[in-house]
């Protein structure tokens, strides 16, 4: 039994090597056929679950594959890290929300380090740090000065525990995805990206990626939500009457 392999000993020791070597460091100067593979990022909510290993590990399969084939693979990883749940969680906890980001953010940093996975630890960032909002930032002048961002109110779904505005995917049978709570419809003044302009464009894009799923490029055309309008005639029993009748007096 002494013998016997111990992964967990294993997995340490070769986990020391690739970051030594820097493995999975991305060259930008590679002269190899570049690949770049991304995930979703996680909110940093405190631990990692099954589903996040579920999630990375399909990416890690094609990260690892794609490097297997001569590749310089960019896998990195962040964290979506600027929203109301973190803010919530904070103030459920008595903590200043960005200790409690951080902190979650070091826990799931460990606990996916400890998994294998093959990421380019290098390029991590996290959305709530202002070397990344500040280029978002800069990025929402540029589309204002050019016109395509404009203000207006409009109706939004209201989750009056999260206390956040819902997307329509987070409303499920009228209550919010992660409180329960019924939502409300509330009118906000809220910004507005002008991607109407583009509809066409990103419609035209859509019918190329023959690969997607048919559920996702639905998904993708509702969201950019062109309407073709609607014209109808009626067929009447009797004629209208003339314009300014039979009066008297």
């Amino acid at each position: 039994m002494a013998d016997r392999f111990n992964p967990k000993a294993a997995d340490a020791r070769w986990q020391r090597v690739w970051a030594e070597q820097g493995t999975f460091h991305a060259s930008d100067a590679s002269p190899k056929p570049k690949s770049y593979v991304l995930e979703m990022f996680p909110y940093p909510s405190g631990r990692i679950h099954m589903g996040h290993v579920r999630n990375y590990t399909m990416g890690d399969v094609l990260a690892r594959y794609r490097r297997m084939k001569g590749m310089e693979v960019l896998h990195p990883m962040g964290w979506d890290a600027f929203g109301m749940p973190a803010e919530n969680a904070a103030m459920e906890k008595g903590v200043h929300p960005g200790t409690w980001t951080r902190a979650n953010i070091a826990t799931m940093r460990d606990q996916l380090k400890s998994l294998g996975f093959a990421l380019d630890w290098s390029r991590e960032l996290a959305t709530c740090e202002p070397d990344y909002y500040g280029q978002e930032q800069a990025l929402f002048l540029d589309l204002f000065e050019a016109g395509l961002v404009y203000r207006k109110e409009s109706a939004v779904n209201w989750d009056p525990v999260d206390m956040t505005v819902l997307a329509n995917e987070q409303v499920i049978d009228g209550r919010g995805w992660r409180s329960g709570a019924l939502v409300e419809k509330r009118k906000l003044s809220q910004w507005f990206l002008k991607i109407t302009d583009f509809a066409e464009e990103l419609l035209d894009g859509l019918q190329t990626l023959d690969q997607w799923p048919d559920k996702v490029r639905l998904m993708q055309e509702n969201w950019i939500g062109k309407s073709q309008g609607l014209q109808f005639r009626f067929r009447l029993s009797s004629p209208l009457p003339l314009a300014g009748g039979a009066g008297g007096g």
